[in-house]
């Protein structure tokens, strides 16, 4: 084991670091998936049901790339259906419908209409589009063609239908629901899909789920797969000796597996190369998003996604969460820039696709309180459109230590919406590989805090009443709920074990719930709190005091010394500031 000097100074982490230095102390597992994204924690999650000896690698936080950067959707794809991918909507609306019913903690109905100016418009184009996947000169979708589209759609949806059929208005009872839209349309289509309004802690549930299977199933991020060691192919069970990066700390050490699974996403080729199985599979594109303050903009949208068509031709959303709105999506080709942010003409562009169905509507930078992008897990595409690049998946065989070693799968692709399908395919590859049969279905089982999640807001208030006990009130008993579903009660019960006050800052985080998440949900730095284990940035709700204060009530539960609390701080806000761009006048330190 060897220690980076670069890293040195974050040494004390290191005994804080109890998963890290379980896997140094047993280096070995039959199955290493490396990447933390949605879709390898659910493979993860499914071979550690089947009782495979299974290790899980990130080399940043749990859902922090492609993952924490969606449109917080989970939806079957309407417009997949122009691409011919029948078999991936399909897919998509069942485990929508599935995820509605395992996942209620986080998966929600979502009412979607799409504005419609023009009724037979894209008929004739839409064939060429089919058949060839390239988007051409923009011509825009119809009713009639969106009406086919639909119909498919709901049909599709028959099995384990958890969401109404789609209905059509014309203009003047549209206008009547929506009176901010341009006068100039001549119907809506209304449709419903599923949000997911907190894709990261999600993520973070599908994980508990795989390390409660037991002793068999680690995990641990912020360490990242370097390379091969040397006599890879020879270790115990012909295993690959991978190298491992602990990036607190710098510390490396071999750690030996028979099968190894890339779900690194963008980042795929990149980590194959690093283990010596070089590939060129991928061809990611960027997508970003704003969140906004606006209430005239959420007003104008009543509580619903407005789903639309830009004038290029991209397929648009305006999707009131909370009393935010989250507007997006960008589609581009990302290149070499796997950490990209949002841009001030992809700003101009949500802000022209926002005049284009809500004229009257006035937003400008002042209303933006968060902003976030990532790079889609897209395969090579060369000539065809980003729009109609497959949204589907696949999985890549090789072989480590050239020739000698055992397989290397990786994922190409794949979606939010279809991880918990995409993972027992994954996961069934893998089980064939090490002679193990599947003994555990994951498809009707709850995740995480969905377990016996109240289905009725008068469950939710009985819920909330009898977890009003001791330091909690009713209000703060619904928050918890809201961010940990059902397992709230143990985080109830554990702030209710000591003296707990809620920060000063904020009304949202105690003192202790800071300490639970310290011991049991893999912090590696002050930003995670932020970003991706409450939803305070998303919604423009740090300040420099608040940053300052979490940082501090971290430093005993991780360690951390009166030089790297100071580190934490700058971190946290050069990350919100820099690389999401945030409006920063109440970050200053």
């Amino acid at each position: 084991m060897t220690t980076n000097p670069a890293h040195s100074a974050a040494t004390p982490s290191a005994a804080r670091r109890p998963a890290v230095a379980g896997l140094r102390q047993r280096p070995q597992a039959q199955v290493l998936v490396i990447g933390g994204g949605i879709n390898g924690v659910g493979t993860f999650r499914d071979l550690a049901l089947q009782g495979v000896d299974v290790v899980l690698v990130e080399r940043g936080d749990y859902c922090e790339g492609a993952s924490g950067a969606s449109s917080h959707m989970i939806h079957g794809g309407i417009r997949y259906l122009e691409n011919g991918e029948f078999r991936l909507v399909q897919e998509s609306v069942v485990e929508r419908n599935r995820l509605l019913r395992v996942a209620p903690h986080y998966v929600k109905p979502l009412q979607t209409t799409i504005p419609i100016f023009s009724t037979f418009s894209g008929i004739l184009n839409a064939p060429l589009r089919f058949l060839t996947h390239r988007s051409g000169k923009p011509r825009e979708r119809g009713a009639v063609l969106i009406k086919i589209g639909l119909s498919l759609y709901d049909a599709f949806s028959r099995e384990g239908r958890a969401v109404p059929r789609h209905r059509f208005l014309g203009r003047k009872k549209a206008l009547a629901e929506l009176p901010r839209l341009r006068p100039d349309l001549k119907y809506t289509a209304t449709y419903f899909d599923a949000s997911v309004h907190n894709p990261e802690r999600l993520t973070l549930d599908v994980l508990h789920d795989g390390l409660a299977a037991g002793p068999h199933a680690r995990a641990a991020n912020y360490l990242s797969a370097i390379g091969l060691a040397s006599g890879t192919g020879e270790g115990a069970h012909g295993g690959a000796a991978v190298r491992l990066r602990d990036e607190l700390t710098g510390e490396e050490f071999d750690f030996t597996a028979d099968v190894v699974v890339n779900t690194t996403g963008a980042w795929v080729d990149e980590t194959n190369g690093a283990i010596g199985t070089a590939s060129r599979f991928m061809g990611g594109t960027k997508g970003s998003h704003i969140v906004v303050d606006n209430p005239d903009l959420l007003a104008a949208c009543a509580g619903r996604e407005i789903f639309f068509e830009h004038r290029d031709g991209r397929i648009v959303l305006i999707y009131p969460m909370g009393d935010r709105v989250l507007v997006g999506t960008t589609d581009v080709d990302a290149g070499n820039n796997l950490n990209p942010t949002c841009t001030d003409e992809e700003i101009e562009y949500f802000f022209d696709l926002i005049r284009h169905v809500f004229p009257s509507v006035s937003v400008d930078r002042r209303s933006i309180v968060y902003t976030f992008s990532g790079v889609r897990p897209l395969p090579r595409h060369d000539d065809t459109a980003p729009g109609f690049v497959s949204r589907d998946y696949r999985i890549e065989r090789a072989v480590l230590g050239g020739g000698r070693g055992p397989t290397v799968l990786s994922l190409v692709g794949g979606k939010w919406t279809t991880f918990r399908a995409l993972s027992e395919h994954l996961a069934d590859e893998v089980l064939a590989l090490v002679g193990r049969p599947r003994t555990v279905s994951t498809r009707e089982l709850p995740i995480g805090g969905g377990r016996d999640y109240p289905a009725t807001p008068s469950q939710a208030r009985a819920w909330i009443a009898s977890h009003t006990r001791g330091g909690i009130d009713a209000a703060r008993a619904e928050i918890l709920l809201a961010r940990y579903g059902t397992r709230a009660s143990e985080v109830i019960d554990f702030l209710n074990e000591g003296d707990d006050c809620l920060l000063r800052s904020t009304k949202e985080v105690s003192v202790r719930e800071l300490a639970w998440m310290a011991e049991h949900e893999h912090l590696g730095h002050a930003i995670d709190i932020l970003i991706r284990r409450t939803s305070l940035a998303f919604r423009g709700l740090v300040t420099a005091e608040l940053v300052n204060e979490v940082s501090r009530h971290l430093a005993g539960p991780l360690g951390w010394d009166g030089q790297q609390t100071r580190r934490e701080v700058q971190h946290a806000l050069a990350t919100l500031a820099d690389r999401h761009r945030v409006v920063t006048d109440h970050l200053v330190a």
